[in-house]
């Protein structure tokens, strides 16, 4: 990457303002502007999130913010209510309270003597949640946005679930929050208020995992942020940004199909993370496309930002599988708008344990299928974020518990592009049963790299609002649509399919182990499949306003380990993302940040899965020590989840706040 100090603007920084909410609560905001901005007002780009402006993603901001502000802009970045320094109580994601607050902050901006009174919004995560959500509340004020590895459906396409199964991932990021959520203000921001400040966040956030649980269905709390429900809300341009190894990329296709106004779809390789900092790589100048969408939409500045195809994307070549990958091999391709009358279905049927062209005869029978639960421990994670190895290994660890229908060797290179679906007719022998799909590329060596998954709570087949009970050895059709993915199959490679009844932890297993009958005679996979094409297409190389530096004092370490432990037949998931102890340079301040995480099951047994988690947060300056330590724990039987949660705080060495969390929560077809 490159790393530019050189800007067409001398920049001005303020590391921090207060901007005060209707409500006399006030947030605290980290600022970048060209230093001719009082006389010469310019448009403002703020990014609204929870991550702690002064410690927790500073460096992150600092290669971006600045960048922006030497070419023109005042970039604002705020911390949510009841984060960072922030004054309140966050007690929830994307309330109604942070929306609102979002629509005064842009209220404020305008009224500032620098600002130019056009507003646009970037965010990835959190930021490009809000971002959208905020368009949709329509402040006149907010121009464009740019919404990076976000959904504009909070129930199909986020951390909580997926196809109405409960995700691991629930439990691992309500872990995050309520671990960010113990942590206190910065005295040197705050003052003396800053202790009084921590004791009500400790006393106020909650328990989300909790609320989250509470919401197993669609209803309205999930529908609540979900611009799906009426896209004509938002009505200005949208640029909707994601990698293929991000848990959000399915949202670009949506927002690309769906929204009215000027619209662009970017996906490369990437992780959860910007693109300018993208790994797997290549990593592009993302930084220098906003600035030409910026120009285009802050500043009427004609730019060609909007000559460029509706959708860019990086089509996958073929890769051995790996937990981790530098780079992703191969191109970029674009569409000119989507769906795409350049994408054709080809159809496979299900035989025996063969994908078969759709002009064969295929006899109608039943094939049996009841996985084991050690299907998924080789999965990855939902959302990879490319700090631990954390995408899914040999597809082989996983296919043993799985029903396989596999094609002969390809005759030429197969290209697909959005979403392979998978049409069953399938029985099953309980109530609740789940069904996980993988589309894997067979390499002619028979190493097995997966290229997409789908999975459905089959209560949920006909609805997520209204789900309804399976009745045992009934045939019923069933539709499972895999997440969008950009994959070239080589010629001599073969494609296959794997069904598994379970495939934990990456998804919470069903009450008890279901037996399926996949009815082959009628099921199908319908690929999307693009005819290739010469084109050129062509990024810049990364660049970023330079950061401040931080001193590593302690190294990390992150890892994934399986354990077996045979002599009681426990097998564990064990993940480590210790970030060791740093010192932020500039601020004097030392920072540790550790998570530990185990899922767990017992031989066969169903009602023996546990996640548990275990954060370990500190900040460190001079006489001021701070730690807090949270635990969560989610165990299940049949009819209920249990949910145990520990919040310690430490001040000096000594604890001052300790909480315990003890909840049963019904199992609601889940």
């Amino acid at each position: 990457m490159k790393i530019v100090s050189d800007f067409p603007h001398r920049i001005r920084h303020i590391e921090h303002l207060w901007i005060t909410m209707p409500d006399g609560i006030r947030l605290a905001a980290r600022i970048w502007m060209p230093e001719s901005a009082e006389a010469s007002p310019v448009p403002a780009i703020l990014e609204y999130i929870p991550y702690r402006k002064r410690d927790g993603v500073r460096l992150r901001d600092e290669t971006m913010h600045p960048y922006f502000a030497g070419h023109g802009y005042a970039c604002i970045r705020v911390d949510i209510r009841g984060s960072g320094d922030s004054e309140g109580v966050l007690c929830d994601e994307y309330l109604q309270q942070e929306l609102n607050d979002g629509v005064a902050v842009i209220k404020w901006l305008v009224q500032q003597s620098w600002c130019n009174g056009n507003v646009g919004m970037i965010g990835i995560s959190w930021g490009g949640f809000n971002g959208l959500q905020i368009a949709a509340m329509q402040p006149p004020a907010l121009k464009a946005v740019v919404s990076v590895c976000s959904t504009d459906d909070r129930y199909a396409d986020d951390v909580h679930y997926m196809g109405g199964c409960l995700l691991g991932d629930n439990l691992s990021w309500a872990s995050t929050m309520f671990a960010y959520n113990s942590l206190p203000p910065d005295p040197a921001i705050v003052g003396g208020r800053w202790r009084d400040m921590w004791f009500e966040r400790l006393q106020g956030s909650g328990l989300w995992l909790e609320i989250w649980l509470q919401h197993q269905h669609r209803g309205e709390y999930w529908r609540h942020g979900s611009i799906c429900e009426d896209y004509s809300k938002v009505n200005i341009p949208v640029m909707a940004v994601s990698g293929w190894a991000d848990g959000y990329s399915n949202a670009v296709f949506r927002l690309l199909a769906n929204l009215s106004g000027p619209r662009l779809g970017l996906i490369g390789p990437w992780s959860h993370k910007y693109p300018h900092l993208g790994v797997p790589g290549p990593a592009i100048g993302f930084l220098q496309e906003c600035l030409r969408w910026w120009d285009k939409w802050l500043k009427n500045q004609e730019t060609d930002i909007m000559g460029e195809p509706m959708l860019r994307a990086w089509m996958l070549d073929s890769m051995p599988p790996s937990t981790f990958y530098h780079q992703r091999y191969g191109r970029w391709i674009s569409e000119s708008c989507w769906p795409s009358p350049n994408i054709m279905p080809r159809i496979y049927k299900l035989d025996e344990y063969r994908l078969v062209d759709e002009d064969n005869n295929v006899a109608a029978h039943a094939l049996t299928l009841q996985s084991p639960l050690s299907n998924g421990l080789f999965a990855g994670k939902w959302c990879s974020y490319s700090a631990t190895p954390d995408l899914p290994h040999d597809q082989r660890e996983e296919d043993g518990g799985a029903l396989l229908f596999t094609t002969t060797p390809l005759l030429e290179t197969l290209e697909i592009l959005g979403a392979p679906v998978l049409e069953l007719e399938l029985s099953a022998n309980r109530p609740v049963a789940m069904i996980a799909v993988r589309l894997s590329d067979m390499r002619p060596d028979n190493k097995v790299t997966r290229i997409t998954y789908g999975m459905l709570n089959l209560t949920h087949r006909d609805s997520h609002a209204d789900p309804s009970s399976l009745q045992p050895d009934k045939v019923y059709p069933v539709r499972v649509q895999l997440n969008d993915v950009a994959q070239s199959l080589p010629k001599g490679h073969r494609i296959r399919i794997a069904i598994s009844s379970s495939y934990f932890p990456l998804a919470w297993p069903p009450p008890q182990s279901a037996q399926l009958k996949i009815h082959i005679g009628s099921s199908r996979l319908i690929l999307p499949v693009r005819t290739p094409r010469e084109e050129y297409i062509n990024f810049p190389d990364a660049e970023a306003s330079v950061s401040s530096q931080q001193r590593q004092i302690k190294e990390g370490h992150h890892n994934w380990r399986v354990i077996r432990e045979l002599d009681q037949d426990i097998s564990t998931l064990e993940v480590i993302n210790d970030n060791g102890l740093y010192q932020l340079e500039d601020i004097d301040l030392k920072v540790q940040r550790k998570t530990e995480e185990w899922y767990s099951y017992q031989g066969d047994d169903f009602s023996s899965a546990k996640g548990a988690t275990l954060w370990t947060r500190s900040f460190e300056r001079g006489d001021w020590q701070i730690k807090t330590i949270t635990r969560t724990v989610l165990r299940c039987d049949e009819n209920y989840f249990y949910l145990d949660a520990e919040l310690d705080a430490y001040e000096a060495g000594k604890r001052v706040f300790s909480k315990n969390w003890n909840r049963r929560i019904r199992r609601k077809l889940v």
